[in-house]
Order: structure tokens, then sequence, then C-alpha cells
């Protein structure tokens, strides 16, 4: 087997290393310094030619006056009702609407006519006479003719032009500005503006108002004669239908009245008749068992208590006598006929009083039928009458209403003829503030003009001589790496190659042979003891231009993803895996991924956390100033989290590829090594497998076949020297320390 001389990392033995793209911090002053007169050169002249300008430009003066816009309408011309509510408050939308009143050309007219701004150059297109220029443009129909139009109407957009209306913030104040070279005539048009802006406001009120007056005494006849027709059909109707007085204190109908009355006596009529048949019947009962001067009628009679006395003696007498007579005795019989006689003298008075009740009896029955007929007949009347009282009532609401408007219309009219005065209602605006003859010109402000061209100018010049640095420096840059990657391809071809026939492999990339093992331990006792090389004694052109000419998975994403599998454990600066990590990154920009499990107590974020959406990109990325790479450590996490979460696996990947031109994944010899490797290597276009083993080494072939089932873009197997034969056993040692079965 060839052996190849140990060589330089770069790309091309003798060439140095392109320099870092883009400029740093330290370099910007000495760039500025070094072409102080591109900025110093410019930065003068626009200096003195603002300085020029700001002394022969003419002076512009800007008067200021200022309004409120407030209701301002008087207690007396308020109608009671208004009186107790409050005015609605002038919002945002009210005073825009105010600031476009200010700008409307009728008002612009009149500030036109009273400033006296027809004829004046600084308004007037037309007051000068017209130029050559402009003669040979209105020839041609270019130009128009400025005597064409309307003297009002030429100063109109000179006008606007010197006009500026805006509210002061979100309060009430309108703030009306009015420019001219004449600082005189500029406080004259602002307060000439505000007065016939107040002067419209308070000729729109009593226009109103006199419109409204006007209005309403024309109506006003017209309702008094509604108003009469009205009330003359009410009283006509009244009167047709016998409706006169008809509604009593109570105001009810009279027909209804009457019928209640008739009602109440119909029902005491029945209460007497029921009460004198009650009577009747009880003092027939007491007649029948013979106690009739228990009758209350009978008993209160004078007679009657005179013939009870008597009984009542004629009955003591019969007793005594009939101790000492027997019942044939004449004095006996005596006293039983006085006894007989006055009980029926008692039974006559109490029948006398029987027929006086059932007289009365049938006199209230009498009453009752009289009264129920009554009754019945002027329910009828009132049926008829409910019927015309509607009506009635229909006529009285129309003239009601009718009478009710001609009140308010009268109210109204009234009002209006308060108002329709020049001083009645005052505008609901007033000035503030009135423009006072400005001393300090408001154009042009001449230090801050100065300064701010100066210090503009200033910026630009030294922004240009950055930009110049900058866009030389990243050519310069673009064509030292193109020429070296030219000269690496030449070197690659000019490189001899090594013949292994027994090699099973597609691709085998030769490195510079090592005179002890790859992790830097001493070699076997048949072979004399050598230093380890170092990173620099790698000959890695034919390597680095078989990876970047490989294959890419996806076209059109930017970077290439490179995963490094060493089968020795080979940690710090004098492994492949990072001296080809270095080759990458003199070739573009280039993050290193730790895939290995982390190394002391305390790990730091890393790849895992990032996968594991613990950490941002951020906060993992770590920068190399020794080296001006990016890395990125294996994390705080398990690496089981890349097993659990395989769709935030791959977007990692393509985030990273999208970001930097070089994705290099570091996979030392350890265990679970293999699985990490058959669950990377799909995401990959290229795979190097780092190994010392000989090609017929199984645990190689097993490498190299779960790379491939995996989904690699290439594979490829680098080796430095071939396998050591073992002088004690006579067979060839393999170097593979990481078993893949």
């Amino acid at each position: 087997m060839s052996r190849i001389r140990q060589r330089s990392i770069h790309v091309v033995p003798g060439t140095q290393p392109g320099a870092e793209e883009g400029l740093s911090l330290a370099q910007v002053p000495r760039i500025l310094r070094r072409s102080i007169g591109w900025i110093v050169g410019p930065t003068l002249v626009v200096a003195l030619g603002a300085s020029v300008f700001v002394n022969v430009v003419s002076p512009r003066y800007t008067g200021e006056a200022k309004l409120l816009l407030e209701s301002r309408d008087p207690a007396f011309a308020r109608t009671t009702q208004e009186r107790g509510e409050q005015l609605a408050p002038i919002d945002e939308q009210a005073v825009a609407s105010q600031v476009q009143v200010v700008m409307s050309r009728d008002l612009a007219r009149e500030a036109i006519r009273r400033l006296k701004l027809v004829g004046n150059p600084e308004f007037d297109p037309g007051a000068d006479s017209i130029g050559p220029v402009k003669r040979v443009l209105m020839m041609l129909g270019v130009g128009a003719n400025p005597l064409d139009r309307p003297a009002e109407d030429r100063v109109l957009d000179a006008y606007f032009d010197h006009l500026l209306v805006y509210p002061a913030g979100k309060s009430r104040i309108l703030t009306i500005e009015f420019r001219s070279k004449d600082a005189k005539l500029a406080a004259d048009g602002a307060n000439t503006i505000a007065q016939l802006y107040i002067g419209s406001l308070e000729a729109d009120k009593v226009d109103t108002a006199r419109y409204a007056s006007t209005w309403l005494g024309g109506n006003i006849d017209g309702l008094r004669k509604r108003v009469a027709e009205a009330e003359a059909k009410v009283e006509a109707f009244r009167a047709k239908n016998g409706l006169v007085g008809s509604t009593g204190a109570t105001g009810r109908p009279l027909t209804a009245q009457q019928l209640g009355e008739l009602s109440s006596q119909l029902s005491a009529a029945r209460i007497l008749k029921a009460d004198l048949a009650g009577k009747v019947k009880a003092i027939k009962d007491l007649i029948k068992d013979g106690r009739a001067f228990e009758i209350p009628d009978v008993a209160n009679n004078e007679v009657i208590r005179r013939i009870v006395e008597n009984r009542i003696s004629v009955r003591a007498q019969l007793a005594l006598e009939s101790r000492t007579l027997l019942p044939a005795h004449p004095r006996i019989k005596e006293l039983n006929a006085q006894l007989e006689d006055l009980d029926a003298q008692i039974k006559a008075s109490a029948e006398r009083v029987v027929r006086t009740m059932d007289n009365d009896a049938k006199i209230a029955g009498a009453r009752v039928e009289s009264l129920q007929a009554a009754v019945d007949g002027q329910q009828e009347v009132v049926v008829r009458g409910n019927s015309n009282e509607i009506q009635l009532r229909a006529l009285e609401r129309e003239a009601k209403a009718q009478r009710d408007q001609l009140e308010s219309y009268l109210s109204r009219y009234r009002e209006a003829a308060a108002r329709d005065g020049e001083s009645a209602t005052p505008a609901d605006a007033r000035i503030v503030s009135r423009a006072v003859t400005p001393e300090l010109p408001s154009f042009p402000k001449k230090l801050p003009i100065i300064g701010f061209a100066t210090l503009l100018t200033l910026m630009l010049a030294a922004g240009g001589v950055l930009a110049r640095a900058l866009l030389a420096e990243s050519a310069r840059n673009a064509a030292e790496r193109d020429a070296a990657f030219e000269a690496a391809d030449d070197h690659a071809r000019r490189q001899p190659v090594v013949e292994r026939p027994d090699f099973a492999f597609p691709e085998a990339m030769p490195l510079a042979r090592w005179s002890g093992k790859a992790d830097g331990s001493q070699p076997s006792a048949a072979h004399p003891k050598a230093p380890a090389p170092s990173a620099d004694e790698f000959d890695l052109a034919p390597l680095v231009a078989r990876i970047t000419s490989g294959p890419r998975r996806e076209e059109a994403r930017s970077g290439r993803l490179v995963l490094i599998m060493e089968t020795e454990e080979t940690r710090g600066a004098h492994g492949l895996s990072d001296a080809l990590t270095r080759a990458f990154g003199e070739a573009g920009s280039l993050v290193a991924v730790d895939l290995n499990m982390p190394v002391g107590a305390d790990p730091k974020l890393g790849f895992t956390d990032l996968v594991a959406g613990q950490a941002a990109f951020l906060d993992v990325i770590q920068a190399r100033r020794d080296r001006g790479l990016h890395r990125i450590e294996a994390g705080q996490r398990a690496m089981s989290v890349l097993f659990d979460e395989p769709d935030a696996l791959a977007l990692t990947f393509e985030a990273m590829a999208e970001a930097y031109d070089w994705v290099v994944c570091q996979l030392h010899a350890a265990p679970g090594a293999v699985g990490l490797l058959e669950l990377v290597a799909g995401y990959m276009d290229n795979v190097v497998i780092a190994s010392n083993a000989s090609a017929e080494d199984p645990a190689l072939g097993d490498l190299y076949a779960i790379a491939e089932e995996a989904g690699a873009g290439q594979i490829l197997v680098a080796q430095d020297r071939p396998a050591v034969p073992d002088v004690v056993g006579g067979d060839p040692r393999a170097e593979l320390r990481l078993n893949a079965a």
C-alpha cells in the first residue's frame, strides 16, 4: 500500500486561510482616518451651501391665532325644557369638521378680498408680467394663461398653500397659521380669517332663526283656522247627540251617573222589600203561637201596653179568686171573660201591624219593579251614548292635537323672533389668542438647517466610506476563496490513488499515516513508539473535495449536513473530527454539533435541550473566538430525547442547514453511539466513518450498512494507516474500538 506524506490542514499546501468576511469594530477608525478627505470635503461643501441658502432665501413669517370651540347659546334664547338639559359636548369629529369650515372656499374668497391679495406678487401669479418662457408655453398649449381665470381664483391656490388650520392635540382649540413674506400681513391674515369664521357662525345662526320665524309665521295662521274648525266640530257633535254637559264632576258621562243612581235605589228597594217580608213572616208565627204581645211593634204601642197591664191584673185576680172559688162560680167566669177579651184585643192589634207591614212589603215590591224597568231603560241609553262618546273623544283629541301644535308653533315663533338679531345668538367659538406681528421669521431657521445638513452629510459620507470598504473586503475574500477551492480541486486531481483491492467499501479516503493510535495511546511492542499527530498533520484536501462535490439530499437547502463517526474515542484538538471541522470552517460559516454524552458534572445547554424545546438557538450556540466557529454542546437532557422527538430533530437540522454553510455533527465511540448513527445518518448529506480497522473488519462493514440503510446521501470511510498485525497472536489487530454488532 502506498504511503502519503503528512500535510497541512489547509486546502492547498502553502496557502493561508482567507480572512474572515466583514469588518471588525477595531478596523472602522483606521478606515475612517484613511478616507478622511472623502468625509470632510463633502461635509464642508454642504455646510457652506446651507449657509449660503439660509442667508439668500427670502424669510417667511407666520401669524398664529387660536380659537376655542364651545356652545355659547344664552339662557334667554332657549326654552324652559332646553334650559334644564345639558348642551351636547363638542367631540373630535366636530372639531375636524370645523377645520374644514375654516378652509372653505367661500370664506377664502372673502379673506382674499379683505386682505387685498389680488395683485400681491406673493399670492397672485398674474400680478407680474408674463415672461417669455411662459409665453412660449402658452403658445404651444402647454401652459395656461393665468389671466383667463378670475382674479380671486388665481389667488386661491397660493392662499391655501400659505394657510394651515389644525386642532391642538385632542382639545377644542383651533390654531390658524398664515404665512407670508410680510410680517404684518401674516398677523392680519390669521386674525382676519378667525374673524370671518366667527362671523360666518353668527350669520348661520341668524339665518337659521330668521328662516324658522318666517316659516312658523306662515304656518301659524293656517293652523289657527284648523284649530277653530276642529273645536266647532266637537261642539256641533255634542249638541246634535245631546251630549251637552255630558261630563259630570266625577268625569263620568251623565247617563252613566244616572244609571249608577238607579242601580243604587233598586238595591235599596230590594233590601227594604226583603226586610218587610221577613218581619211579616216572623209576626205571623208569633201570632200563631199566641205570643202577639212579644212583637216589638205591638209591644211598643201605648194602648197595647195598657191592655197587657190589665191582662196581668186580671190574671192575678183570677189566680187569687181561684183559691176560694170553683170554676163555675160567676166571679171566676167573669174574670175569664175579661182575660179572653184582652187577648182578643192584643191579637187584633198584632193583625193590624201585620197588615200594615204586608202593605209596605207590596209597596216595596212595586218600587223594585219600577226601578228595575228604569234601570233597563237607562242601560239602553248608556249603550247608545257610549258610541257617541267615542266619536266625541276622537274629535276632542284631534282638536287638542291641533291646539297643542298651535301653542308649540307660537312658542317657537316667539323664540325665533327673539333670536332674529345680530347679537342675540353669539357664535359657538371665540378667539382666545390673537395673532401679533412676528419679529422672527419662521423660515429659514438658520442654525438648525445648517447643523442638520452638516450632520446628515457627515453621516452619509462616513457610511459610504464604510460601505465601499466592506464591499471591497467581501469581493477580495470571495476571490481568495474561489482561488483556494480551484487550487484544492487541482491538488486533489494530482494526488495518487491508493489501491485497496481487499477493501470492500465503495468509498475509502486515505489520510496521512500515523505512527501511533488515533487516540494518542502507545503502540504495540512490535512497533516503535512515535508521538501522536496533531490536527495539522492530516492531508484533508482529497476528503474535503469529495464531500464538497458530493450530492445533496435536498438541493434547495443552502448548507450541507456532515456526520463524522470516529470509532476511536479521541477528544480534543488531535482528532480527525476536529481537524475536518476546521477545514470546513475555512470554506464558509460552520456550526459543530456534539452528539456524544456530556462530560463533567455540570453540562451546558445544548443540542438535546434544543430538540426538546427547553432552549433556543441563541441559548445553545457558543462562538469559539480562537477559530471563528460556532459550537453546540451535547446538552443537559439525555440522548433519548432525540429518539422521542424525531420531528423536532428534523426541523432542527433543517434550520441549521439554512443558517450555516456547514453543519458538522461529531460522534465518538461510546455506548449507544450505533443507535445515534442509525437515527441521525438519514438526515445527513455525508457520513464520514473515521476508522483504522482493516477493510475486512465485520464491525466496520456493519457501521457502513447501518449508515446506508438509514438513507445517508454519501458514505465515506477515512483511514490514516492500515491495520497493525498482532505479534503475539498473529492475527491482524483491528483498531475499531466501537462494536457495531
